[in-house]
């Protein structure tokens, strides 16, 4: 029966991986028709009216009171402004790069889960967080003349989201993870309405770059051709947030953390679909390090019995 469930745990993460890349794709469809936070908020939405749905249909309980007030904060702070790192670098840098970039998030987890869990960290899974950070820079392959600090965001998103997670590893003895999920979308809506009543009016967009514009263009300015991918996307990742979760349910988190490496493959096959996109041979070298690395990572902590790095979604 537990091998009949990691079968379907699998079905369910690599259709969660799939789409997710899918909604990701969406973004750069609109990203030069839309400002950052107006997508955040329109996605945020859907995804909230979506779960207020299921709450009331299986008429569950959710309490918004939290037992640890300010590690709440600090998650629901990591987890918005890593998604924001993220839709940002997707408007440079191909699909395949950006995921394979993200997850970089096993390293950062591991080093939390040393410093502020207590976690023992021996020098091999030391060795592995160098080797797949190497990985990364292959990816990124920086050099002086080229380097922009905006090639750092899927780094960024990876670390704001390993802080979020290793926060959620210690919070979810008495905080559930309906309350954690309802307190990020009510945050995510404060301040993505706050946003808009400090720069909604594109008043600070000076700017030629495609990057920044969209960080800070006027909101609303074409609504007709965003906003129904914007509910797209809000579908689709409530979809994927259900497989995901579903996978986790069902089976074993060590198995099915495994495959959420699969995103990387979906990417380059949306990419390549919709963009006609075929990464550098660099990508599919630092993306397979960083693979290894965090495979290996996994490994180490199943051997030593501390699953910190893989015992809840990568999503």
């Amino acid at each position: 029966m537990q091998t009949n469930n990691n079968t379907k745990g699998i079905f369910f993460i690599m259709t969660g991986m799939a789409f997710f890349s899918i909604q990701d794709s969406l973004i750069k469809f609109i990203f030069e028709d839309i400002a950052l936070f107006e997508l955040y908020l329109g996605r945020t939405l859907i995804q909230a009216t979506i779960l207020i749905s299921f709450f009331l249909i299986t008429k569950k309980k959710i309490t918004l009171k939290t037992h640890y007030p300010f590690l709440t904060l600090v998650r629901v702070v990591c987890f918005f402004f890593g998604f924001a790192f993220f839709y940002i670098s997707l408007t440079f840098m191909s699909l395949a790069m950006v995921s394979a970039l993200f997850f970089s998030c096993p390293f950062f987890m591991s080093m939390f889960a040393k410093f502020f869990l207590k976690e023992q960290i021996g020098i091999r899974r030391w060795s592995a967080i160098v080797v797949g950070f190497i990985g990364v820079l292959i990816v990124l392959n920086p050099t002086l003349e080229e380097f922009n600090f905006f090639k750092l965001a899927p780094v960024g998103c990876a670390l704001c989201y390993a802080c979020s997670m290793t926060i959620t590893k210690y919070t979810s003895d008495k905080d559930n993870i309906y309350t954690q999920m309802t307190l990020l979308y009510i945050f995510a809506v404060i301040v993505s309405l706050i946003i808009y009543l400090i720069s909604g009016d594109g008043k600070f967009n000076n700017f030629s770059d495609p990057t920044l514009q969209f960080i800070v263009r006027e909101w609303f300015t074409n609504p007709s051709a965003s906003w129904p991918y914007v509910f797209v996307m809000g579908v689709v990742a409530s979809i994927s947030f259900f497989c995901v979760f579903s996978a986790y349910s069902i089976a074993s988190p060590s198995i099915v953390s495994l495959f959420e490496y699969s995103y990387i493959i979906f990417a380059m096959i949306a990419g390549y679909i919709l963009f006609e996109t075929i990464p550098e041979p660099r990508t599919f070298l630092g993306a397979a390090i960083i693979i290894s690395a965090g495979v290996y990572i996994y490994f180490r902590e199943k051997v030593r019995g501390q699953m910190i790095a893989t015992d809840t979604p990568n999503r």
